[in-house]
């Protein structure tokens, strides 16, 4: 897509040099879409917003990590409290003998969800490095540059070992509530999710993981399993020819009149107007 905004690492690194540098978001504003001519890795500590990544819609929040390529178009959008830190870094700049390609960008089918959590005691070792990291990334000197690497080496191996896909509840460190109870939302935007036979089955009272939930996303679990709801309707109005009917049914609305109604609520348009709004653009290429 032509005209959107290029970053240039000439911007952001201390040095030509220097292979990563930290970009805290305290906090993360709306931000038009863009790609760069550097790579970052992101991860989101507070708060939601609306991340559009390739034209694909996410709601994030906590504990959301992305691998983000240099050619890749992303956006913030409708962003609430969205606390987060960009880890940028230049492949070609890296020196130590290890195969990053691997270890950043694990092969992924196309279509594929490219967003990760973070479980809750990997965030917490995660802001330890990346303290490091950030105090380290600002120097020049030879002996910082290489202290750099090494510590961006340390949390992308962190990274790799806490991760684990959103609708997976068998992830590292899974016994942590809230990691069990964003995964048990990631697989159940195409039925019901009943919170109180969750928090009977983890044994933890639901007023507690209520107000748990809020204090890190900024939202309610219900508003939150809606956010995510209305973004995978997005990308199916957006990328797939099923009847609107269809798409209700996939993304948990039973009604597909109630689904119109919250989708317009949500987006400011109907589902029909959604996507006539990107068969227009598409045409007009």
């Amino acid at each position: 897509m032509a005209g959107h905004l290029v970053l240039k690492k000439a911007d952001f690194f201390a040095s030509a040099a220097q292979p990563v540098a930290v970009a805290d978001r305290y906090p993360q504003n709306i931000f038009a879409e863009h790609t760069h001519d550097f790579c970052e890795l992101v991860l989101v500590w507070r708060g939601n917003g609306l991340h559009v990544l390739n034209d694909r819609p996410y709601r994030i929040t906590c504990g959301d990590l992305f691998y983000i390529r240099a050619e890749d178009r992303h956006s913030y959008e409708s962003v609430n409290g969205l606390v987060l830190h960009n880890i940028i870094y230049c492949p070609e700049r890296l020196k130590l003998n290890v195969d990053w390609n691997d270890l950043l960008h694990s092969a992924r089918a196309a279509g594929e969800d490219p967003r990760w959590r973070l479980s809750s005691h990997g965030m917490a070792q995660a802001r330890q490095i990346i303290g490091q990291l950030e105090h380290e990334s600002v120097k020049t000197d030879a002996l910082s540059v290489c202290l750099t690497e090494s510590l961006f080496l340390q949390l992308c191996i962190l990274l790799r070992r806490h991760r684990y896909q959103s609708q997976d509840a068998t992830g590292p460190d899974s016994s942590e509530t809230l990691d069990l109870l964003m995964a048990a939302l990631g697989k159940s935007l195409d039925s019901a999710f009943e919170l109180a036979q969750f928090c009977q089955r983890h044994q933890v009272a639901e007023r507690h993981l209520r107000q748990l939930f809020r204090q890190q996303t900024g939202m309610s679990i219900s508003q939150y399993l809606r956010q995510l709801r209305i973004c995978q309707a997005q990308d199916l109005l957006r990328h797939s020819e099923l009847l609107i009917g269809d798409i209700a049914t996939r993304c948990g609305f039973e009604d597909s009149n109630y689904f119109s109604v919250v989708f317009t609520k949500e987006t400011g348009m109907t589902p029909r107007m959604w996507r006539q709004r990107y068969t227009l653009h598409l045409s007009n290429c």
